[in-house]
């Protein structure tokens, strides 16, 4: 089969591409031929079955090339993240909504032209249930976005809701949290310090939190992430329930329990705190958490606070 990923080259893409080149999709080896596409490449896989192309993922030129065969299955996983598109609008719709729309539309397309309805796994997030959350949250929480990447991330789980409800695409869309650990600070995602912590205590360093101790949080490893991309990939489309939107099992724990177990991993954890009201409000204020179809569906967190902590440092 012919898989195309998009952002592949992104903290979350270099590893799903990864494990689709060793595990495939449904096995090993059934993926002929991966297509990846980003904004730049850097240490990328060198592989016979794999095909590179840097620039906009929604530019007709890009989809021209990405789409010139008919692909099988399609992972969206590119996005501008949250602080980043709420500091440039612009931006963020170009590439979140505009860019989405159009890569939707090309693979629609094919579908009619060729009779092949293609996959979709959209990677959407957990931004679409806005803030302040309510005090629990299940698969009946609607979603009311307060900034502009919910916003773009609701609208896409809408146009391929749609899409899929006309016969066009088979999609599936997961609301994943923060992942962790990305290796550095980013300026884009409000939920940087998540990662901070992590590896403030690999590298022995002290780090100023910007939430409570006591802030809850939704947790899940990119291992895990990957797992949940893959799994939705492999679901059969009969039975699904009619919007196709999950949000996956995580962890949901309180800064202070991450951070004594990583004291107990490393030795010790450097952790001051100075909580940033903006910051504690979007992403330390998080409830307990159960999307029952996602846990029916066979949707997994990573199991403990320690196999979390040892699964998100795992493949560094």
């Amino acid at each position: 089969m012919r898989v195309l990923v998009t952002g592949a080259n992104g903290f979350v893409g270099r590893a799903l591409v990864q494990r689709l080149l060793s595990e495939g999709v449904a096995c090993a080896g059934d993926v002929s031929q991966l297509l990846l596409v980003d904004q730049a490449f850097y240490n990328a896989p060198e592989h016979a079955r794999v095909s590179f192309l840097a620039g906009d993922f929604g530019a007709p030129r890009t989809l021209d090339s990405l789409l010139s065969e008919p692909v099988d299955i399609v992972f969206h996983l590119a996005s501008v993240p949250g602080a980043q598109a709420e500091a440039d609008h612009a931006l963020g719709d170009r590439v979140n909504l505009y860019a989405t729309l159009a890569l939707f539309e090309r693979l629609a397309q094919q579908a009619q032209a060729h009779s092949r309805v293609p996959r979709v796994v959209f990677a959407s997030s957990v931004a679409v249930y806005g803030a302040p959350l309510p005090p629990l949250m299940d698969e009946h929480t609607l979603p009311k976005p307060t900034a502009s990447y919910g916003v773009h991330k609701l609208v896409g789980e809408q146009l391929l809701s749609d899409w899929t409800r006309r016969g066009k695409l088979d999609g599936r869309s997961l609301r994943l949290p923060g992942i962790v650990a990305r290796p550095g600070l980013s300026a884009g995602h409000g939920s940087a310090f998540m990662s901070a912590i992590f590896r403030a205590a690999q590298l022995g360093q002290r780090y100023t939190c910007p939430v409570s101790p006591s802030a809850s949080a939704w947790w899940m490893s990119r291992p895990c992430c990957v797992d949940n991309l893959l799994h939705a990939a492999r679901l059969s489309a009969d039975g699904l329930h009619a919007q196709r939107v999950w949000t996956p099992p995580v962890l949901h724990l309180e800064v202070k329990r991450i951070v004594d177990a990583l004291a107990v991993r490393f030795g010790s954890a450097r952790v001051d705190y100075s909580p940033d009201d903006r910051i504690e409000r979007l992403f330390g204020r998080q409830p307990p958490l159960m999307d029952r179809r996602a846990v029916e569906a066979g949707f997994q967190h990573d199991g403990t606070v320690d196999s979390l902590i040892a699964r998100a440092l795992s493949d560094d």
